[in-house]
């Protein structure tokens, strides 16, 4: 049996939790403990019996064996505020609920969101703090534009944008406020429900109006299962988005020769926002249940075992990435794991890099000699959900 470290004496977790994640991985790639602090969460949302797995193998292998391992851990965590979702669910249920929300994702979509949305919302951003010649990426950018695309996608009205954006952080927060998560949970409710009226008497093109018109072998969704969704979609399509490029732009500029070759050759984009999501993962550790008596890793695990899924630590995994604790955008391209894998592979995974990339685009069309303010000592923190606090910059506008 491997011993949990003391979190308050050897690793900064918050900081940085990847020394803690790289001596568990230099042990063994599953061990009993967490690689999580509970020192805060409510007795009734810790688990009994916890492992977790931290190589890439043991991450991998969690995901992809669905007979083994399930996500039903959600039903008595974020299921209790967000209600019956595609998260939770396992085998024809999950894949019958999946098929139906993914017609709102389908790549007619996508291809049409880019420069009908996403750029024009970039872009607006961008017109509201070039004339300044600084700004704080975080606040001024890479926080608001994803949740202006998701409110456009979902045909919301642009004046609630700073309401629901406040309940989809309360909602995320349930483990340390809970009561609140469930007041913020009922409210999300009653406003999509009347959205959802809405699109049954005046049909429209966006995310919403496809909910309700979905189906898939004469099936379609329930109100509730159409406001279960959005409420799993709000906090999941601003979270990770905002922190994962802000991860990345944060990177590129401690890291200016790979930031120049980038804005000398825009090819480098894409392998960027790779390595960027590998090397920052924006949602370290997710959760998974035994769901028989199985083994992880050489290790025996009993059913209903709660399996923390450490996708930061496999994607630093010596194993598979040579120097893995290095940033490196000129990498041999090796998959990472960032958006999990099987059949709850992250659904909006396209639209997240989509996103990203023309944030990228943008900003190098429209600045220049763009520099970190170093003064303000900026730094990614956070764990399991992790991104730099401000990324202030200086710039000059390119005219």
């Amino acid at each position: 049996m491997v011993p949990e470290f003391d979190l308050g004496e050897s690793f900064n977790l918050l900081h940085d939790p990847y020394p803690l994640f790289a001596a568990h991985r230099a042990r063994h790639g599953v061990f009993e403990g967490s690689v999580m602090d509970w020192s805060k969460t409510p007795d009734e949302f810790r688990p009994e019996h916890q492992y977790a797995a931290v190589s890439f193998d043991a991450v991998n292998t969690v995901f992809r064996d669905s007979k083994s391992f399930n996500s039903k851990i959600y039903d008595a965590t974020i299921g209790l505020f967000i209600g019956p979702s595609i998260l939770a669910m396992e085998g024809q249920l999950h894949r019958a609920h999946r098929n139906l929300v993914t017609t709102a994702f389908k790549a007619k979509s996508l291809k049409a969101w880019e420069p009908e949305i996403v750029r024009p919302i970039c872009e607006q951003l961008i017109d509201e703090f070039i004339e300044s010649g600084r700004a704080d990426l975080v606040r001024d950018f890479t926080f608001e534009f994803p949740t202006r695309v998701i409110s456009k996608l979902l045909g919301l009205p642009e004046a609630d944008l700073p309401w629901f954006r406040q309940r989809a952080v309360e909602l995320i927060s349930y483990h340390v406020k809970y009561q609140r998560a469930f007041e913020a949970s009922a409210a999300l409710k009653d406003y999509f429900t009347a959205q959802i009226d809405l699109r049954r008497s005046n049909p429209t093109d966006d995310i919403i109006g496809d909910l309700v018109t979905a189906e898939v072998d004469g099936e379609k969704l329930t109100d509730e299962e159409i406001y279960s969704f959005l409420r799993l979609l709000l906090p999941a399509g601003l979270e990770t988005t905002f922190r994962s490029s802000s991860n990345l732009l944060y990177l590129l500029l401690t890291h200016p020769d790979q930031f120049a070759a980038v804005q000398a050759d825009r090819e480098l984009i894409g392998p960027a926002i790779e390595e960027g999501l590998r090397y920052e993962t924006p949602l370290t550790t997710v959760q998974r249940s035994a769901s028989v008596d199985t083994e992880l890793g050489g290790l025996a695990l009993p059913a209903g075992a709660v399996v923390d899924v450490c996708i930061g630590s496999a994607n630093r995994d010596e194993a598979r990435w040579e120097r893995a604790e290095e940033f490196n955008i000129f990498r041999k391209h090796v998959p990472h794991i960032t958006f999990a894998a099987g059949e709850h592979t992250c659904l909006g995974l396209h639209l997240a890099r989509m996103e990203t990339r023309v944030a990228i685009e943008c900003l190098l069309d429209r600045v220049t000699d763009i520099a970190l303010d170093t003064a303000e000592d900026p730094h990614i923190v956070g764990q399991p959900f992790r991104s730099p606090t401000a990324v202030p910059v200086t710039f000059e506008p390119i005219t």
